[in-house]
């Protein structure tokens, strides 16, 4: 593992910040910061079953525009000399009724110094209900740079237990017939515990069904992730 803080989450960071740096004295900085055993995206692991190092900063006006970035140390199998993954956005999020809030954005998914073309879109809008549910689609016509169309669609809930508790689930499925001729739906289950704001230390159980475990031999399945996180 690379111990290296990578910065995430927002793509045309660099534009998306200069265009909301005329409202600076009304916007916020945001970010957070993550060592975890496994970085698991959408039922797979991306590091081999291996520790990560993750960060992200997030711009926000209070127009609800943002931009953001967010990174994490990978390593893929087989191996395309990927080391660092950043997931650049931009986007709108805010309330559209006092209990309803939406996040509408675009990502890209960039892989520096590495082999091929391995660098992707997606277009995301996420629903949230009094910001312990939520529903999450994610389009693309160049899935995980396989050229053709993807779906994501993934259902959660968080529950707080107490002060410092709460336990969160996620059902997800990922429409992928005419990229890899095969779907695959992927579930979590965890807890996280505030132990000491902001530090954070969450558990995470993952599991795929069958499908995923052919897509993505020996990084897909059930296994478990810890992490110690903050936001500031």
């Amino acid at each position: 593992m690379r111990l290296i803080l990578i910065l995430s989450r927002g793509g045309l960071a660099a534009l998306g910040c200069a265009a909301l740096l005329s409202g600076e004295a009304r916007a916020q900085l945001s970010g957070s910061a993550a060592l975890t055993s496994d970085y698991v995206w959408r039922g797979s692991s991306q590091t081999r079953e291996r520790p990560a190092v993750q960060a992200g900063v997030r711009y926000a006006h209070e127009s609800g525009l943002y931009a953001s970035v967010w990174g994490s140390t990978v390593k893929f199998k087989p191996d395309n000399g990927a080391y660092a993954e950043f997931d650049l956005a931009a986007g709108w999020a805010g309330k559209l009724a006092p209990d309803w809030a939406l996040d509408a954005y675009f990502l890209r998914y960039q892989y520096p110094s590495t082999q091929g073309h391995p660098n992707w879109n997606e277009v995301n809008v996420a629903v949230t209900w009094r910001d312990r549910y939520w529903l999450a689609v994610g389009h693309s016509n160049n899935a995980m740079a396989s050229r053709t169309t993807g779906t994501y669609a993934l259902l959660g809930a968080r529950h707080p237990l107490g002060e410092a508790w709460r336990v969160e689930a996620t059902l997800a499925r990922y429409f992928l017939d005419d990229a890899y001729a095969d779907s695959y739906t992927h579930a979590s289950v965890g807890a996280v515990w505030a132990f000491k704001p902001p530090f954070e230390l969450r558990l995470t159980l993952h599991g795929t069904d069958a499908a995923a475990r052919r897509l993505f031999p020996g990084m897909a399945g059930t296994r478990g992730e810890i992490a110690l996180q903050a936001a500031f």
